[in-house]
């Protein structure tokens, strides 16, 4: 029975999307190599799970809360039962959670604009962050960190690590908030474990106690037992259509912290002096805490679908990171493909098996944000949707693909399969 129905589904997999036997069977060998590291990742899944179901249970949400307001939202119990839950799990004394807030980026935004003053420097001991961030940080006449005369510097890391002696040069006197992206962004550097983390905020702390930390959480949650706040961090950020929105959540971000900073944030978001009393949640309480409910899972399917896609690209003679066997912060794999036919071929490939779209092709753009063209492959139910399987790429070298996301082990399995084998069409890979 069960070679049965392997059968059936190398058939799927043949006659839908052209793969051939000899990569399916690799891909099946692999599955069974991998079984102990998606053992571990299930410890983590069950007990995140069980946190989540701890905080809805303390904080009584109830079926009115999942129930829309209008307007200007006031006394929307909902939408406050929601930033309970969120502060509960984050360990927080405080949370942002808001449907008008449109991505990632914006989420960080409001942190940056929302605790810094004109005369403030702000210090990336990660390196350089997102790409998204540049116009944010140094963008002439939009708002930016340097129409506000807000001075910036950045630390490069050493060998992918924080350099410590270099952090302990450059803070002084006006240094305000420090920034650690935990992801790797678009890079070849590895994820920042919460560890690392742990230790470099008491570090930056005992140099200068009253900076404010800031973790831009991005592809990081719930992919440990702790999360930022947790070890010390002031302030924390991140997107819903990524790791807590679980894939359901169809839009909004978050920001969680210290009282007073997420007040400041609330800010920017609104206006002054309108603090977190206003913002209707229209359509999205019962998705923003149910998509929570399933963050746990669908972040662990990623995290399965990620040691995966790291053991069989491996295996087929690419370079990596982080390999399968490395303890991981993110959701992201990123592969160094070499050329830029390769890459496109290999995302061309994803969007093969999307749900949505799979029947067209992407091709580069110049994408609001970016230096370089960017190609994104994802056929997403949720526009732009990081934890759903998608493959991003700038057109420049090293040619590396950065995957991520994936509701269910199974269709990254495919995923993978798909890109392959369109390199394998197009010569790139024999």
């Amino acid at each position: 029975m069960k070679e049965g129905i392997f059968n059936n589904i190398d058939k799927i997999a043949m006659e839908h999307y052209g793969i051939n036997p000899k990569l399916i069977e690799n891909a099946q060998r692999i599955t069974e190599d991998v079984q102990p590291v998606f053992r571990e990742i299930e410890k983590i899944v069950e007990f995140n799970q069980f946190k989540i179901l701890a905080a809805m249970k303390e904080s009584f949400l109830s079926d009115y809360h999942l129930n829309d307001s209008t307007g200007y939202g006031y006394n929307d119990m909902g939408r406050e039962t929601i930033e309970q839950i969120y502060k509960d799990i984050f360990k927080a004394e405080d949370a942002l959670v808001r449907s008008q807030i449109v991505s990632g980026t914006h989420a960080i935004t409001l942190c940056l604009l929302g605790v810094l003053r004109p005369g403030d420097e702000l210090l990336s001991v990660t390196g350089t962050p997102y790409d998204t961030l540049k116009d944010v940080i140094l963008g002439d006449n939009c708002g930016s960190l340097k129409d506000y005369h807000i001075k910036y510097r950045e630390i490069r890391l050493a060998d992918g690590k924080p350099d410590y002696d270099k952090i302990k040069e450059n803070i002084n006197k006006n240094t305000r908030m420090v920034i650690i992206q935990r992801s790797r962004g678009y890079s070849m550097r590895p994820a920042l474990s919460i560890s690392e983390i742990q230790q470099l905020i008491a570090y930056v702390k005992s140099l200068k106690n009253n900076l404010v930390c800031f973790v831009d959480n991005c592809y990081g949650e719930f992919v440990d037992i702790k999360e930022p706040i947790e070890i010390g961090a002031d302030l924390c950020a991140g997107s819903l259509i990524k790791n807590p929105g679980g894939g359901i959540a169809p839009t909004g971000g978050y920001v969680i912290g210290k009282s007073e900073l997420v007040k400041q944030c609330s800010y920017r978001l609104t206006a002054p002096g309108l603090d977190k009393n206003c913002g209707s949640s229209l359509f999205s309480n019962r998705l923003i805490v149910q998509g929570l409910f399933y963050a746990p899972l669908v972040v662990g399917e990623a995290l399965k679908g990620a040691v995966f896609t790291s053991r069989m690209l491996e295996h087929m003679g690419f370079k990596v990171f982080p390999k399968y066997d490395e303890k991981r912060s993110d959701i992201v794999t990123a592969v160094v493909l070499k050329n830029k036919n390769a890459l496109i071929s290999f995302c061309k490939g994803i969007q093969k098996v999307g749900p949505v779209d799979s029947h067209v092709q992407p091709e580069p753009w110049a994408m609001p944000g970016y230096d370089h063209q960017i190609i994104m492959a994802g056929g997403s139910f949720i526009q732009g949707s990081s934890i759903e399987l998608s493959a991003d790429a700038p057109l420049r070298e090293p040619y590396a693909v950065y995957i991520q996301g994936g509701l269910n082990f199974s269709h990254v399995k495919l995923g993978i399969m798909s890109g392959l084998q369109a390199l394998i069409d197009n010569g790139n890979l024999k």
